[in-house]
């Protein structure tokens, strides 16, 4: 019998779940998708299905079963707020996991999957985002992430928020024109008209009514409005989100270190990275930036670490490249 020992990395996100099987060496032996994996947004039941069902799929093609499992790291955001490990350890005992069972940030494991040094950042821009600072391979300093209502500058939904404001100031008469407003009435089914109705156009009453009847978050999905087709508006949008996020990464910036750079909003070439890149200057040379997916592979890391081994960056090039097979 193979008595090799297995760990499990979760990526657990708000929409899904990642699970990377390795072993102590940081070979990937089985990877899966599961639902969604945060107890916070998903209830503690739904969270924990999501996570199972990654597992299994992890598992597999190896023929094995959580019982060969030793260790667990979880990767999620928020988990001081979700009340404690048993939505989770207990449906995994049911399974006969009897190892170690521990939790990080989702940003730390976001991190580690570009990197393996020790100190260096990582921000984040998705639907929300956030800076970290890593010092001997913990969160040592940390910006924004405050959410959609306090913070989250430069974001997918503060990004989308500003096309929004833009089109109904458009359409109201008190901004600039742009385009990005009839691809906002044509993303719900309307027009720009030449009509008035209590002295407004009847597209600004309906697109506000529309925009209010969805919950805030969803202006996220505006976002890739302002990078599609960019004119003068959108680019002030696009600078402004770069330079925001430029901002964040200053306030936690110190040495030089790796910067590991997750979601869509800062990995694309064009004018929001130029932003970022200019509103940094010569702080711009203290970082080597790298962009990454997600959180698997530095979940993964993490749980290698939480065994006891000491991941470096051969083992994270052997993992990301293993891991290809499975993807």
């Amino acid at each position: 019998m193979n008595h090799e020992p297995l760990l499990i990395g979760l990526d657990a996100g708000g929409t899904s779940t990642r699970a990377l099987l390795t072993d102590a060496s940081g070979n990937c032996l089985g990877y899966g998708v599961g639902g969604r994996g945060n107890p916070i947004s998903a209830g503690p039941a739904l969270a924990a299905d999501g996570v199972l069902a990654a597992i299994d799929a992890a598992l597999a093609p190896t023929g094995r079963t959580l019982a060969d499992v030793t260790v667990v790291v979880a990767a999620m955001a928020g988990m001081r707020a979700a009340g404690g490990d048993a939505w989770l350890k207990d449906r995994l005992r049911e399974r006969g996991f009897n190892g170690v069972l521990s939790f990080e940030a989702d940003l730390l494991a976001a991190y580690f999957s570009g990197t393996a040094s020790t100190f260096g950042y990582a921000l984040v821009s998705g639907t929300g985002a956030c800076v970290i600072r890593v010092q001997d391979g913990r969160i040592d300093g940390a910006a924004d992430g405050l959410g959609w209502l306090l913070g989250d500058r430069g974001s997918g939904f503060w990004i989308g928020q500003a096309i929004a404001r833009a089109v109904v100031q458009d359409l109201d008469g008190t901004g600039p024109r742009t385009r990005l407003t009839e691809h906002v009435l044509a993303r719900h089914g309307l027009a720009r008209t030449t009509t008035r109705h209590n002295g407004r156009s009847p597209e600004l009453e309906q697109i506000i009514g529309v925009l209010y009847s969805h919950p805030p978050i969803d202006l996220a999905g505006l976002a890739p409005l302002a990078f599609d087709d960019p004119d003068d508006v959108a680019l002030g949008i696009l600078t402004a989100a770069g330079e925001s996020l430029a901002d964040t990464l200053a306030a936690v910036l110190t040495d030089p270190g790796p910067l590991v750079i997750g979601g869509s909003v800062l990995a694309q070439p064009g004018p929001l990275r130029n932003a970022f890149l200019a509103r940094l200057g010569d702080r711009a040379e203290q970082v080597q930036m790298r962009s990454v997916s997600d959180g698997a592979v530095g979940a993964a890391m993490l749980a290698v670490r939480a065994g006891g081994g000491r991941p470096d960056e051969d083992m994270l090039t052997r993992l990301t490249d293993t891991l290809t097979a499975f993807r």
